[in-house]
């Protein structure tokens, strides 16, 4: 009998070394390789490995050197996925022959938003859903749930690859569906269903299939506690697109953004709604950001942020108040931290305001995260209205990136940002002289602003 082999496995960044070490040489994290169990090679296995190429496509790409002004540049047919949100993110829509890898915490709506995807292309694709954690029974109940139409969609409950690609061949589906990645296991690899192993490997194997087919592979990825991806990061590298499903469980709302698109823009946002039928996509997120009380409260200013191919207007709250502890708090939620502590440095150097003996609290209201730097000169805005205890004009609107001299520099995108405010009722707007318009939009003053100074004089 062959002795079973065994390699060290990085958990991060798929690495692989013949001993422990307590250290990855190619990631620099400490204490990641897992011991994985090898298969022992297959007679003609070597044979076979060597004649397809190293990456296993056994015809799919080919092996002749093709001049790169000879490439096809004729636009990839896209199908849609019945959900604009779903498509917005994707980059318009699902690409032939490529693997989506949608994750999320528990509870997220994953699961739901796929079922719901594959029920309604069901009625005009072939389309296989593959479970691996629920029964055939517990979908179908879900599915009548959500009053989502069940004829035409094929159901298979497995876990193994091979099983599977094997329905595949037969059935030859124009989508696949795997939920989850973290449940699929190849007979040759020794080790449990989620190990770094097999998850790479079963990953490998399915899009695999879905290149050499023609096929749109989705997959159902778990995320851990910190909200990173489950399995090797070579599974990131491996798919095409990379989806991640966020809201918290006292939210109704949630939001798709893509971390990776071979195939679009990876700072895309799509919004859904959870309701009874399931998720739903939201068509102005802006309207539900913008859910204000009728009061002006001291803190609380509006800004628009841009998230992939649109402006979204939403509201950020700050609290200031006196520290009773040496060291006062900063607390950000929806905004980077590091960030908050420069932007009041610059308050005080530039703006002559002192906040180090006070606690600084920011929300971005509706659980959104802002991740550009437009929205410096709102952050410093309300957390000035805060420290004044003065409410700011209901109907101004702000956005503007603040250097660390003081001075307001342009965002990319400000003309369609002051229209978008201008559509939703706004009649001020305090934005970078760079960003101001020739020609304001019909009832709105825009002020165009060079320096943090300026901008408080405005108000």
């Amino acid at each position: 009998m062959a002795k079973a082999k065994s390699a060290f496995v990085c958990t991060e960044c798929g690495a692989e070394y013949h001993k422990w070490q307590g250290q990855c040489s190619s990631c620099r994290e400490w204490n990641t390789l897992s011991e994985v169990r090898l298969a022992a090679p297959r007679p003609g296995a070597a044979a076979t490995g060597a004649s397809s190429g190293r990456s296993g496509y056994s015809g799919a790409l080919t092996r002749e050197v093709v001049d790169l002004g000879q490439v096809d540049l004729s636009e990839v047919p896209r199908m849609g996925s019945t959900f604009g949100e779903f498509d917005r993110v994707l980059g318009g829509g699902l690409v032939p022959g490529s693997a989506v890898l949608l994750g999320g915490h528990p509870g997220a709506g994953k699961s739901t938003l796929l079922l719901q995807t594959a029920c309604k292309l069901a009625q005009n694709q072939a389309v296989i859903y593959v479970t691996g954690e629920e029964s055939l029974s517990q979908v179908a109940m879900r599915a009548h749930r959500l009053q989502l139409p069940t004829q035409g969609l094929k159901m298979l409950a497995e876990t193994s690859v091979e099983t599977i690609l094997a329905v595949a061949e037969r059935e030859k589906p124009e989508v696949l569906v795997i939920d989850s990645i973290q449940t699929m296991h190849l007979e040759d690899i020794a080790s449990a269903p989620g190990g770094v192993a097999q998850v790479r490997e079963s990953a490998a194997a399915l899009t695999r299939f879905a290149k050499q087919s023609n096929t749109v592979l989705l997959l159902v990825g778990h995320v851990t506690k910190d909200g990173s991806l489950a399995g090797p990061k070579v599974l990131e590298h491996m798919i095409d697109a990379s989806l991640l499903l966020e809201g918290g469980s006292d939210s109704r709302f949630r939001t798709l953004r893509g971390q990776k698109n071979r195939f679009g823009a990876v700072n895309e946002l799509g919004v859904f709604a959870m309701l009874e039928q399931g998720l739903k996509e939201v068509k102005n997120p802006s309207a539900i950001f913008l859910s204000r009380n009728e009061e002006q409260a001291p803190g609380s200013l509006v800004m628009v942020v841009w998230e992939g191919t649109r402006p979204i207007l939403v509201e950020v709250q700050a609290l200031v108040d006196e520290s009773a502890l040496g060291n006062p708090r900063r607390v950000a939620v929806g905004l980077d931290h590091n960030r908050l502590a420069m932007l009041l440095a610059v308050l005080n150097r530039h703006g002559g305001l002192f906040t180090g003996d006070q606690d600084v609290f920011l929300n971005v209201v509706g659980g959104v995260k802002v991740l550009e730097t437009s929205a410096d000169l709102a952050v410093l805005l309300a957390v000035v209205s805060s420290l004044q205890n003065r409410a700011l004009p209901r109907e101004l609107v702000v956005f503007g990136e603040v250097g660390l001299s003081g001075e307001i520099r342009p965002v990319p995108s400000g003309q369609e940002r002051i229209a978008e405010a201008a559509k939703h009722g706004f009649t001020r707007a305090i934005v970078p002289r760079a960003n101001a318009p020739k020609t304001s939009p019909k009832g709105m003053t825009v002020t165009p602003v060079d320096k943090l100074s300026d901008a408080l004089d405005a108000l």
